[in-house]
């Protein structure tokens, strides 16, 4: 297997050595060693805490001496399956499980950032990712700075010294831009500015963003994830990159100087992944941003199936999308798989396996959005994505509706804009629902 084995006393809890298998093996075996029950399934470990062998032990668990559970706030056995499994089909060194998505992108702000400083996000973004960096933020005296995901040479004018993270989607949500990855990296590296990609859309399965030289990607496992919609939870995957980027970097000086609210421990003077020690050390202890080990069995089952459902959605989603295209009440179709999208030679170039399963599409105005979003049948009105039943929603009155015309106009949505997650029935059902209600 991939990674340094062992169980959790033993301390093989970040560490991994070269990938050498294809994702779909690594959905099913990554990061499970058998324990003496010889399980198929991994175990639900629904623990606390955990029990020391002596008081040395103890101590040298609370010293890193030794690596091991402690506490469930900050490892679990179970958990520690799902962030290896999921570090491996992100091609990262390390991963760390959070509450939720938002918490995973509200860590890696403040595992980077305090007061003071700035961040640098894509001007199209999931709603919640923009009241987050727009307002939430502000009160911890970090600014937030928005670059046209269409045009990355802005970010040469926004960076300054203070600049702590650059941040953007592999798949917009629910604008459904592709960004020019190589653009974005090549300037972040140029400044030495740590890039973090929210690829829940995409899904290790279609976009690796690491493998791109991005550093950092993160996910709500909420989504395709779990793919039914049972569970909510985060994910943070970490890049080698990370580390080289920060080593050194007095922008990152917390990973570099002693930090004494851990025995003056400096992050990038261990052997361990410094993003994810940190966040587990510092946020998870402090914050409780920790996701439940029933959760992360959840997680764990649906990485299972992952590869095969996001092929399954991707190919339904462009059967779809061909006919949106072609309705005559329909304006506008955003679909990176279609030939005619702006997006489709980013998406041939770094989306490999498919185009995921959002879309949106533009009709008159809101009331005909608001017709078509009340009239059809399979598909359910629900402000969520990822799931294996279809979804509608009408993001300028749910998901986006907390957001001003102005930051609407940024995130590319408009009150006639409906937008879809394509799920696993059969496409040509999902087309008839869909002429049905379009009238």
């Amino acid at each position: 297997m991939l990674h340094n084995r062992g169980d959790s006393e033993s301390g093989e809890i970040f560490t991994m050595k070269e990938e050498v298998m294809d994702i779909k093996t690594k959905a099913l075996h990554e990061g499970y060693e058998k324990d003496a029950q010889r399980t198929m399934a991994v175990p639900i470990y629904q623990s606390t805490a955990y029990e020391f062998k002596s008081t040395e032990h103890a101590a040298n668990l609370f010293e890193l001496k030794e690596l091991g559970n402690i506490y469930s706030r900050l490892t679990n056995p179970t958990t520690e399956v799902f962030e290896k499994r999921f570090a491996s089909m992100e091609e990262g060194v390390a991963a760390i499980a959070t509450s939720s998505g938002m918490s995973a992108i509200f860590a890696v702000i403040a595992n980077l950032a305090e007061a003071g400083d700035n961040i640098i996000c894509s001007n199209r973004v999931y709603g919640g990712t923009t009241t987050l960096t727009s307002h939430t933020i502000k009160r911890f005296g970090i600014e937030a700075r928005y670059f046209d995901i269409d045009k990355p040479e802005e970010l040469e004018e926004l960076i300054d010294d203070k600049t702590k993270v650059i941040l953007f989607e592999s798949i917009a949500n629910p604008s459904v831009d592709v960004p020019d990855f190589d653009a974005i990296v090549q300037i972040a590296d140029k400044h030495g500015v740590v890039t973090a990609v929210d690829n829940t859309v995409a899904t290790p399965v279609l976009c690796r963003p690491i493998a791109l030289g991005c550093d950092l990607t993160m996910h709500s496992a909420s989504k395709y994830t779990t793919g039914q919609g049972l569970a909510i939870g985060g994910i943070i995957a970490e890049g080698e990159s990370f580390r080289q980027k920060i080593t050194g970097n007095g922008r990152y000086y917390h990973f570099n100087e002693p930090d004494e609210s851990y025995h003056g421990l400096v992050y990038t003077d261990v052997p361990l992944p410094p993003f994810c020690l940190r966040a587990r050390l510092a946020l998870l202890r402090d914050f409780g941003i920790t996701l439940s080990p029933f959760n992360s069995w959840l997680f764990i089952q649906g990485l299972e199936t992952l590869p095969l459902r996001m092929k399954a959605h991707s190919q339904n989603a462009l059967e779809v999308a061909k006919f949106l295209e072609a309705h005559p009440k329909v304006q506008k179709v955003n679909f990176p798989g279609l030939e005619g999208d702006k997006n489709y030679a980013n998406a041939q170039k770094y989306l490999k396996e498919g185009c995921s399963s959002v879309m949106s599409f533009e009709v008159a105005d809101f009331e005909t959005a608001e017709r078509v979003t009340n009239g059809v049948e399979i598909f359910s009105i629900v402000a969520n994505i990822g799931d294996s039943k279809s979804i509608i929603t009408h993001p300028a009155s749910t998901t986006h509706q907390q957001l001003s015309t102005e930051e609407m106009e940024r995130a590319g949505i408009n009150r006639g804009l409906v937008r879809l997650s394509i799920g696993l029935e059969d496409p040509g059902d999902l087309i008839e629902d869909l002429k049905t209600a379009l009238g």
